[in-house]
């Protein structure tokens, strides 16, 4: 495989820097981007010569403007920009505070999207290059307790999807890759918002108190290997992928297959309802 140059978001933890060492152990040109620069650092310290570290907080523009500038001064192109970028609050939809959901979506959406925006002329120059944003099981099929963090991925998704039939006239790509639940960390940097409701104790209630005791309900919470989810990200998008939807992790396939036959389900039963609602011919 010939040598790619990767634009990585949220490199310093979780699926990005285990992307980011899976990518640059394989010889490719990595830019590693996130606001924490120690854990990439320390990775770039390995690979001098195809790793380049910037600091970003996808949510301010200028810095935006400066990762994809720096990226394109010392490796001439970006092949591939991975928006893995992305942050969570839990709670139930009436406990979450307006500061934090818009953060959520600061970060997951609209940090992305101005990315990708930023990227998407040299690549039409070009005429290659692929886009993967980093969804997740809940950007298909939602969950009590994680709404807000959910509507983020559902907008990504539909942007994403609008995308691909853009961008694939122009010999362009763009990926969804929905992960289940990965060991990377997450549930110490995952924070609840707002006051418990006991309303909501059997519904989002249950999560939060699954996420208390995560140490003792790792293995079921959170079952995902993150070093083989990188290789299977890096030899897919490699691969010049043809499907839109990477799903990656066990519980994501499961998860995401019971939205699809609760779809089926919805779509059926609307049958004659649907159509009883044009204009008579």
């Amino acid at each position: 495989m010939s040598k790619t140059t990767w634009l990585i978001t949220g490199a310093s933890s979780g699926l990005g820097y285990e992307l980011a060492q899976y990518a640059l152990s394989a010889g490719d040109q990595v830019v590693l981007a996130a606001p924490s620069l120690a854990p990439m650092q320390q990775l770039a310290a390995a690979h001098p010569e195809t790793a380049l570290v910037v600091g970003l907080d996808v949510t301010v523009a200028e810095q935006r403007a400066n990762v994809v500038e720096q990226a394109e001064r010392r490796f001439g192109a970006i092949d591939i920009l991975v928006n893995n970028a992305g942050i969570d609050y839990l709670g139930a939809i009436e406990e979450q505070r307006e500061a934090d959901y818009r953060r959520i979506f600061d970060v997951n959406f609209f940090g992305a999207v101005a990315l990708l925006q930023l990227v998407l002329p040299g690549m039409r120059k070009r005429g290659s290059g692929l886009i993967a944003n980093m969804s997740s099981m809940d950007g298909l099929a939602s969950l009590a307790g994680n709404g807000y963090y959910s509507a983020s991925k559902f907008a990504l998704e539909g942007v994403t999807e609008a995308l691909w039939q853009e961008l694939e006239p122009l010999g362009l790509k763009a990926v969804l890759i929905e992960p289940g639940s990965f060991r990377t960390g997450i549930d110490t940097r995952t924070h609840f918002s707002g006051e418990l409701i006991p309303d909501y104790d059997a519904t989002s209630g249950s999560f939060y108190r699954a996420m208390q005791n995560v140490e003792s309900l790792m293995d079921v919470m959170f079952p995902g290997d993150p070093k083989l989810a990188a290789a299977g990200i890096f030899a897919t998008l490699k691969a010049d992928p043809k499907m839109h939807r990477i799903i990656l992790g066990a519980d994501a396939y499961s998860r995401i297959g019971e939205k699809i036959k609760d779809l089926q389900s919805d779509y059926e039963a609307s049958r004659e309802l649907a159509h009883s609602t044009n204009f008579a011919k």
